[in-house]
């Protein structure tokens, strides 16, 4: 076999003025706008963590009063979950889904960028609160605190709306990801042959659609209650209904946030171990057993509101069950390490960051299906720790790999690696210290959601610590953001594929022209750019059952994309 280059076609001019970005339908352009969207609400959710976190430095402290941190509470934690990290996630879902399936654009250009804008719209419509009185329920927003009289404000009915927004801009999204993973693959890639990055960003598009109208149900319910006086979660209607509806949602909603993180780890540690993902296979397959079983430990959040037995018992046993296939990955990415020809570079610091930080996020939820446990310990601070080790010490700092990874095909630059390999330090030191001791106070007995606590042996300095550390943690990500924007100018020139990675993604050019491609490669195996490049070692001819013959270099505008 003949090594025949794969290039782009050339690009044709685009206007470089701000009009594009809001006129754009390109799904390149449309991921970096969730990109940059989730770093700006990241800042705002980070700014108030910290406020939060002087608050709690010291016992007795009055930086904020109660209501002022409430507010603060309430507006971080649906910042972060559903304008950063969602949007981020998304973002990398709509840039790189389609390179690598070969696709040249997905397969409903507007209705993406309609999605994009309408998750905007609901991150302004939020922030539009501050006018009014912000919301000041928790970021669950437990009935009957999201009712009259306990709020009063309208704050609680600007974030219903924003959530409404945002929820239905992501289904769309959703939608679309469904239909150019079913539609709009290259010729020879079958399911099975997709890269496990555009695997998992399918497979949590089918929990969003599921799991998404739930969340938007109990929000207009609470619009009839709050609007119309209705009787669904308050007068005379029933406060743990609320529960039931949003943790229907909350729960799945983990997972959205930390299947697409997968997908990145599964792409960075085998190019960075030189070694294709160990079985392949169970690593797809567990993860349609998560988007199943998503659905049925959502009660583990109710073990303390008096469920009957046989429901928490019910809900404790798949709790540990769901661990079963969530095991399964770290042992797969454990096993392409091993024996691996490692490269450390700041990806693959940040993915290995992220299997130590995940795995003990993962044990300490386990230990929430043991019920004496999680009455024990369900309102302290070690579920703030637990939750935090899952979706910073996890999503995040996979996010960051991912970041690293695919910056060179997003900019066509290298991120420099020094300042890159410092800031990676400081938020490993920084997010371990303020999480790790957490888990301490949370066995101490210190209560969480609340704006201030009692001088209590050990409570004080551990908090100044965590303090500290949060700061830390803060100039670490502020250094990140100097990499990204000083590297789009002076870093150095990366070429198609830096890294010498094996999916489709690394055949065009960097950053991708409209279009995406001018030829593609042949293919017939799970890494088409290996086979290309190794003639002699080809990845479809050895044993696999899944892996069928391709059909050569196959030009985009024979597969019937129609656009």
């Amino acid at each position: 076999m003949t090594t025949v280059p794969v290039r782009a076609a050339p690009e044709a001019a685009r206007p470089r003025n701000f009009t594009r970005w809001l006129s754009t339908t390109d799904h390149k352009d449309i991921g970096l706008m969730y990109l940059a969207l989730g770093s700006l609400f990241f800042f705002l959710g980070g700014v108030e963590a910290l406020l939060m976190r002087l608050q709690l430095a010291a016992p007795g402290n009055t930086l904020l009063q109660g209501q002022t941190y409430n507010e603060f509470f309430t507006l971080h934690g649906t910042t972060m979950i559903f304008l950063a990290v969602m949007p981020m996630l998304l973002g990398f879902s709509n840039y790189l889904l389609p390179l690598q399936i070969g696709a040249k654009d997905m397969a409903f250009p507007r209705l993406n960028a309609f999605g994009f804008w309408l998750s905007a719209l609901g991150g302004l419509t939020l922030y539009l609160s501050l006018l009014e009185g912000p919301p000041a329920a928790g970021w669950f927003a437990y009935a009957p605190l999201n009712e009259r009289p306990f709020s009063m404000s309208l704050g609680i009915d600007f974030w219903a709306v924003a959530l409404l927004l945002t929820g239905t801009g992501t289904t769309l999204t959703a939608i679309n990801l469904i239909i150019t993973t079913m539609r709009y693959r290259a010729v020879g890639m079958n399911l099975w042959k997709l890269p496990l990055f555009s695997w998992m960003v399918f497979v949590n598009a089918f929990i969003i659609i599921f799991a998404f109208p739930a969340l938007n149900a109990a929000l207009i319910m609470l619009e009839i209650d709050r609007v119309l006086s209705g009787h669904f979660f308050a007068h005379g209607g029933s406060a743990l209904l609320w529960q039931h509806y949003f943790w229907f949602f909350g729960h799945p909603e983990v997972y959205i946030m930390i299947l697409p993180a997968w997908g990145i780890i599964s792409e960075v540690i085998p190019v960075f171990s030189r070694k294709p993902i160990f079985g392949y296979e169970f690593v797809a397959g567990s993860t349609l057993a998560i988007a199943v079983l998503s659905f049925a430990v959502y009660a583990h959040h109710m073990f303390a509101v008096g469920l009957a037995r046989p429901v928490n018992l019910a809900f404790a046993a798949s709790t540990m069950l769901i661990a079963i296939p969530t095991g399964v990955k770290v042992l797969n990415w454990v096993a392409t390490l091993w024996k691996g020809s490692i490269r450390f570079t700041v990806p693959m610091l940040y993915a290995l960051a992220f299997l130590l930080q995940f795995t003990l996020g993962g044990v300490t939820g386990v230990s929430f299906g043991v019920l004496p446990i999680d009455w024990q310990l369900t309102d302290t601070y070690y579920v703030v720790a637990h939750f935090h080790y899952v979706l910073m010490g996890g999503t995040l700092f996979a996010l960051l790999s991912g970041l690293h990874f695919f910056y060179p095909k997003m900019t066509g630059r290298m991120m420099s690696e020094g300042l890159g390999k410092l800031a990676f330090w400081m938020n490993v030191l920084g997010f371990n210290g303020v999480f790790l001791v957490q888990h301490a106070l949370g066995v101490m007995g210190m209560p969480r959601r609340v704006y201030t606590y009692p001088d209590l042996p050990g409570w004080g300095a551990l908090n100044m610590f965590s303090t500290v550390s949060a700061f830390v943690l803060g100039l670490g990500l502020t250094l990140t953001f100097i990499n990204i924007v000083v590297s789009s100018r002076l870093g150095r020139v990366a070429g198609d594929n830096p890294w010498q990675a094996w999916t489709l993604e690394w055949a065009t050019s960097s950053p991708p022209p409209r279009g995406n491609f001018a030829m593609l490669p042949p293919i017939r195996s799970r890494r088409p750019l290996w086979d290309l490049a190794h003639p002699e070692d080809l990845d479809h001819k050895r044993p696999n059952r899944h892996d069928q013959q391709g059909q050569g270099h196959i030009r985009p505008e024979e597969k019937g994309h129609d656009q």
